[in-house]
C-alpha cells in the first residue's frame, strides 16, 4: 500500500490538483461553519449547568430533563465539533518528531495518519453504531429516567454526524497533504469564494 501512494501522487496533475484544492476549500468551509455555529451551544450548556447548580443547591429544586440537557449538549458539541478540531489542528497528537519536521514530512505523516488511523477508526465507529442508532430510531427511544428528555434517538444520530464530518475533514486533510507533497499547497488559497 505504501508503495502505491507515491505512484498515485505522480499521477495527480493539473485539473486533478485544482479539484483537490477545491475539495479542501469547501470541506474546510463546511467544518469551520459547523464548528463556529455549534460553539454557541457551549454558552447554552454553561447557562443550563449554572442554573441546575443554583436551583439545586440554593432552592432545592431539580429536574431530570434539565440535568440531562447539559449532558446531551456536551455530547452534541463534542461529536459535531470533532471535524472543526481536526481542521484547526487542535486535536491530541503525540508530538515527538512532528513539530520539528519539515512541512512536506508533516504532510506525509498527516496523509498516512488519515489513511491508516483515522479512516479505520471512523469506519469502526460508524459500522459499530449502525444497529445502535437504527434500533433507537425504530423505537423512538427516550430517556430511561422518569422526567427525562424525549428524543434520545436524535442524540444517538449524532454518532453518524460525527463520523461524516470527521471523515470529510480527514479526506480534506489527506487532499491537503497531497497538495503539500506535490508542492501545490498554494492552489487552495487561489480558489475564489
Amino acid at each position: 500500500m505504501i508503495i502505491l501512494v507515491p505512484n498515485l501522487l505522480i499521477l495527480l496533475k493539473g485539473n486533478a490538483l485544482i479539484g483537490l484544492a477545491l475539495f479542501v476549500k469547501r470541506v474546510d468551509e463546511i467544518n469551520d461553519y459547523v464548528g463556529r455555529a455549534i460553539s454557541w451551544l457551549t454558552l447554552l450548556m454553561i447557562v443550563i449547568t449554572f442554573s441546575v447548580v443554583i436551583l439545586r443547591y440554593v432552592f432545592s429544586l431539580g429536574w431530570v430533563w434539565m440535568q440531562e440537557s447539559y449532558v446531551w449538549l456536551h455530547g452534541i458539541i463534542f461529536m459535531t465539533g470533532a471535524g472543526y478540531t481536526l481542521l484547526h489542528n487542535a486535536h491530541v497528537r503525540v508530538d515527538i518528531f512532528y513539530r520539528s519536521a519539515s512541512v512536506r514530512y508533516r504532510a506525509f505523516i498527516d496523509l498516512l495518519g488519515a489513511v491508516f488511523l483515522l479512516a479505520p477508526m471512523i469506519t469502526i465507529v460508524f459500522l459499530g453504531s449502525w444497529d445502535y442508532v437504527i434500533k433507537s430510531w425504530a423505537g423512538l427511544e427516550e430517556s430511561r429516567e422518569a422526567g427525562g428528555l424525549p428524543g434520545l434517538f436524535v442524540l444517538k444520530t449524532f454518532l453518524w454526524i460525527f463520523c461524516c464530518l470527521l471523515a470529510l475533514q480527514g479526506m480534506s486533510l489527506s487532499a491537503r497533504s497531497i497538495l503539500v507533497i506535490k508542492g501545490k499547497a498554494n492552489l487552495i488559497s487561489q480558489i475564489k469564494d
